[in-house]
């Protein structure tokens, strides 16, 4: 299967990016509290957060006891950001909807303190026999800037 670069790469007014991340994260004590109603919900206030910071969801499950999300993150948002804005405000709008989170969940956040974050991408052959493939591309393009100086 043979992608575009439309399929591939995102776009924004000045960058060409492929930036993916798998995310994942665990409710403090790892508690099984991502059931029923509450799972809709947060996957609701989730494509929520991803659209207001353009990020596309390209896959995501929530289990009982935590979240994978495969997401494409605009270069102007690093890992750490994106989790912080991701978890912060989901446990916020769970919190409100659930006063049983207030009583169970100690402080303020919902979600452990730790995440699990991995990059996705091009292997690292692909990316060497690009590189080595633009010296070759240069030569063309200097081979043919001389004759048409001439």
């Amino acid at each position: 299967m043979k992608f575009t670069s439309e399929d591939y790469f995102q776009k924004t007014s000045h960058s060409t990016y492929r930036c993916e991340y798998h995310f994942v994260w665990v409710p403090k004590y790892r508690y099984k509290v991502l059931v029923d109603d509450v799972k809709e919900e947060l996957r609701e206030i989730l494509t929520q957060l991803c659209d207001w910071l353009e990020i596309k969801i390209i896959e995501g499950f929530i289990c009982d006891n935590h979240v994978h999300m495969y997401l494409s993150v605009p270069p102007k948002h690093s890992p750490s950001h994106v989790m912080k804005i991701l978890t912060g405000k989901s446990s916020e709008l769970l919190r409100k909807r659930h006063p049983r989170f207030r009583k169970r969940m100690l402080k303020w956040n919902m979600w452990a303190r730790g995440y699990f974050v991995s990059t996705v991408g091009v292997d690292r052959e692909v990316i060497r026999n690009y590189v080595r493939g633009q010296e070759k591309e240069q030569a063309k393009e200097d081979q043919l800037r001389l004759w048409r100086d001439v």
